[in-house]
This record gives structure tokens, sequence and C-alpha cells, in this order.
């Protein structure tokens, strides 16, 4: 991929970055894993879910960021989000807008979590991915919330 990200590549990306969280098949979503992220690549969950910032400020700890790092940890991240939010039935994740190319290798996206049968937002997030020279991801902070 070259440095400059174009609008189809962003579209591309973001297509194929989407795909993955709601693919009903383990064996694909993995092989989508190891095709998006590099090896050491990983995903970092900015603001963690509620319940574990309400227990660390229960014991007066900071509220830390979550990294997930590797093609395994990440299987288990992507395969318990899809179990939770998509494999119910109720929801999907979705594209919130195009993609933007925020410097030569790093784009900004958003998402939703949308209702299958009225398209009603159920929640949302914004990611800002930074890609090594093969396109795959190094790193992606996730902040969750309404998007």
């Amino acid at each position: 991929m070259s440095n400059q990200l174009d609008e189809q590549q962003l579209t591309d990306f973001t297509d194929r970055y989407i795909a993955m969280w709601n693919e009903p098949d383990a064996e694909i979503r993995h092989k989508q894993i190891r095709e998006l992220w590099a090896v050491d690549g990983a995903q970092v969950l900015v603001d963690p879910p509620q319940a574990m910032r309400e227990a660390l400020a229960a014991l007066s700890f900071p509220i830390p960021t979550v990294e997930i790092r590797g093609y395994e940890a990440l299987d288990r991240r992507v395969d318990r989000a899809y179990e939770m939010f998509v494999a119910p039935g109720a929801h999907v994740f979705a594209p919130s807008g195009q993609a933007v190319r925020l410097s030569a290798n790093v784009m900004g996206l958003a998402w939703r979590m949308v209702n299958k049968a009225d398209g009603a937002v159920a929640g949302g997030g914004y990611d800002v991915v930074a890609l090594d020279g093969e396109g795959r991801i190094r790193w992606d902070h996730q902040y969750i919330g309404l998007a």
C-alpha cells in the first residue's frame, strides 16, 4: 500500500474491517484478522467497558487503556464481540460515513452498531488506525461511544 491512502483504499479497508466484525464463520474471521493486522499489531480500547471502569474505580485504580496484541488475542477479541453483538441476530456493525486519511498511513473511521430490523443506532465508535508499509494494522485505537 502506498504511503498516501486514497479514497478508494480508505473505502476498501473500511469495508473489509467492518465485514470482519460481522463474519459468522470463525475460521473466516481469523483469516480476515491475519489479512488486516500485522503479526504484532494491536487494538487499544481507549475507553474500556463500563463494568471494567467501575471495578477499577471501586479499587481506586486509574482507568487504563486495554491493549489486545497479536493474532490469538485479536481472534478472542473479535470472536467475543461477534458472539455478544452480532450472533444473537438483532444487530450488525456498519460504517458511519467515509473514512478519512489523517496522515500518510493513518486513518480515522467511524462505525455504528445498528438494529437489523429498523436500522436504529444502538452504539458506535471511532477508530484511529495506523497501517504498516504493507497496509496492515500496526495499531487501532478504538474509542467506543455513540457515533
